[in-house]
């Protein structure tokens, strides 16, 4: 029996010695224009023009699929919080307004940034994908 419970334990030990925690998002990394791939696991629509603009002054900026929002972000290290403040209000067809809804609320529970692949995911607190996106551009220099 202990034999069992000693081999389980080196077990999880050596697993957990095998996972390489996530590197730290940088400020520098996060700043720019970001394409958003999919929200809530679901594929943006072709041809959508949601992004999100994420400034040095932490001021947050981008389009929703048919709208403009504006608001801040908060980051330290891996832990993101975004505040949109506004929007403007025209209406779209109803897939753009549909994904509109949801890039929002996916926007509301974002809690941490993880880099990788290429791509910022932007994670809930409890580490679910909420948005994926794609650089579009970086700060000139």
């Amino acid at each position: 029996m202990i034999k069992h419970i000693l081999g389980a334990a080196v077990i999880v030990i050596g697993l957990s010695a095998c996972q390489s925690p996530s590197a730290t998002v940088s400020n520098e990394q996060l700043i720019g224009t970001w394409h958003v791939d999919t929200v809530l696991d679901t594929p943006t629509i072709n041809n959508s023009s949601a992004t999100l603009v994420f400034a040095a002054d932490g001021e947050l900026t981008g389009n929703n699929s048919c709208n403009q929002f504006f608001g801040s972000y908060a980051q330290q290290g891996n832990f993101l919080q975004l505040a949109p403040a506004g929007t403007t209000m025209k209406a779209c067809v109803d897939s753009f307004m549909s994904q509109e809804a949801e890039l929002m609320q996916a926007i509301s529970l974002v809690q941490q940034v993880d880099f990788s692949k290429g791509k910022l995911n932007l994670l809930s607190e409890k580490g679910d994908t909420l948005l994926v996106l794609t650089r579009q551009s970086s700060p000139l220099s």
